[in-house]
């Protein structure tokens, strides 16, 4: 519930707020003085309200997997929320308060619902009134479980960190566990990314008495860097580096010891990190073509299973691109399939230092990329085309100074959804097969509505910057975010 579920909307600047109350003014003694001084220290020292702003959550992508695919039922939304293309959902018409002299904590609550239900194991769950505390760090939401409302159940732990609200890890907690009726009790869940938009501080009228510029010994608020101009013309990328898991669901089916990787690919938990070939990036085009290099192979023997990609190469063109690679299945070698549709609507081509990150791309499967898990036996729902897959993060940098994002910065956690980020399945009824054999195994799950045993997935996002100079509710800002080589054998 991803690079933001989800790049991405950037948040109004409201750390500022600190500087205008820490400025130093020089101010006359004179009693005519004191009241403005006065208003205005009370001013600075007032919460700042939230006037609006969204939240990117999915709770957890295998959770909705199993809803849409094993329960047979559906998700629905309402009373102003949507539902993203990697599953997750935005709520919006945001409201609440900064607090900055109350140790800089922000408040918010959100519109908009969301709705599981399934007839064949028994539940309607709706979800509504999604409110966070940076102090507590929980976020917390309504629950109707078959007409039954429980009020502000902590549905999750959120790892906030200062001002930044992209991408944020969120843990499931035994409360919503015991809604859901399932192990989800500690769980990685979806991630977070909020964008808020602050209240702007009136101006200050200049009078005789208050000098309009700061004395010689006051401090200059600094001004934040904007993003580097985009250079005319196509760009060599210099260094860059993927970031993608597949399939979560896959992955766990496989199992650790089914996994390899090769060719310049490394395994990083549920995810591969895949080298730099070649490529080129025209940001004034919105153009990108990046080859990289490695292979990851997934083998399971007892299911006549062997699977490779590699050779992957990522090509985009204003707000869509494609992911393609070669792939070897039980059945022959495929080269050049285009195998999954990435989603860059809320991306930017502009690059900072030199540097373009495309964080937590939402990614669908196309038609090939589905035979290819179809491998000519029956697929389940959730491998169809345009079904969710692991999303795809990518940085590149055009600068031989540009220094690429470390692992935290950019990570793209199997399953997310991201956002921020793609969805996709975890545990959960798989069906199907993939090289004759039957991917995912049993979910659980009853008519009386327990629901399936499945895995933690993760989405991605936005930033809520931070500036020293105004308040603004509408600042943004966005960071979006081959050698061929033979290495599938």
């Amino acid at each position: 519930m991803s690079s933001n579920r989800r790049p991405i909307a950037v948040a109004a600047a409201v750390l500022t707020a600190a500087a205008l109350g820490a400025t130093a003014f020089t101010l006359p003694a004179a009693a005519e003085g004191a009241a403005p001084a006065a208003a205005a220290a009370q001013a600075a020292a007032a919460p700042i309200p939230v006037v609006g702003g969204t939240l990117d959550w999915g709770v957890l992508a295998s959770f909705r997997a199993y809803v849409t695919g094993m329960a047979q039922g559906k998700i629905t939304t309402a009373d102003g929320a949507t539902q993203n293309a990697d599953g997750t959902f935005r709520f919006g018409s945001a409201t609440g308060q900064y607090d900055k002299d109350g140790g800089h904590v922000v408040k918010a609550a959100f519109k908009g619902s969301a709705t599981f239900e399934s007839a064949a194991h028994g539940f309607v769950i709706k979800m509504e009134n999604f409110r966070f505390d940076t102090g507590t760090k929980k976020l917390t939401v309504d629950i109707t479980r078959n007409g039954t409302l429980t009020k502000d159940v902590p549905a999750a732990t959120v790892a906030f960190g200062g001002m930044n609200m992209s991408g944020l890890t969120t843990t499931l907690t035994k409360e919503l566990a015991e809604q859901l009726s399932g192990p989800y009790e500690g769980r990685e869940g979806d991630k977070l990314t909020a964008a808020l938009e602050f209240q702007k501080p009136p101006s200050p009228s200049p009078s005789a008495s208050t000098p309009t510029s700061p004395s010689p010994s006051a401090p200059t608020p600094s001004t934040p860097s904007a993003p580097t101009p985009s250079a005319d013309g196509p760009q060599k990328i210099l260094r860059g580096k993927l970031t993608w898991g597949v399939m979560a669901s896959f992955h766990d089916y496989v199992g650790e010891k089914g996994i390899t990787t090769s060719g310049g690919a490394t395994k990083n938990g549920k995810t591969f990190d895949f080298s730099f070939g070649k490529g080129e990036l025209d940001a004034e085009k919105q153009k990108l073509n990046a080859a990289f290099e490695g292979a990851v192979r997934f083998e399971y023997a007892a299911h006549g299973l062997d699977l490779t990609f590699g050779n992957i190469r990522i090509e985009t063109a204003g707000k869509t691109g494609t992911l393609i690679l070669d792939a070897k299945t039980a059945t022959g070698t495929g080269k050049d399939i285009p195998f999954a549709t990435l989603d860059l609507s809320k991306g930017d081509y502009k690059t900072k230092g030199g540097l373009l990150t495309l964080e937590s791309v939402p990614a669908v499967f196309t038609e090939k990329g589905s035979a290819v898990f179809a491998n000519g036996n029956s697929v389940p729902e959730k491998y169809k085309p345009g079904q969710p897959m692991d999303p795809v993060t990518l940085s590149v940098a055009v600068d031989k100074d540009a220094t690429l994002p470390t692992p935290s910065a950019t990570s793209t956690a199997t399953g997310g959804t991201g956002t921020t980020g793609g969805t996709t399945t975890t545990g959960g009824s798989a069906g199907g097969s993939v090289g004759g054999g039957s991917v995912g195994g049993s979910a659980g799950g009853s008519a009386g509505g327990n629901l399936a045993a499945t895995g933690s997935e993760v989405p991605a996002g936005a930033l809520l910057g931070a500036s020293a100079t105004v308040v603004a509710a509408g600042a943004g800002a966005v960071y979006l975010g081959r050698r061929r080589r033979t290495v599938l054998g």
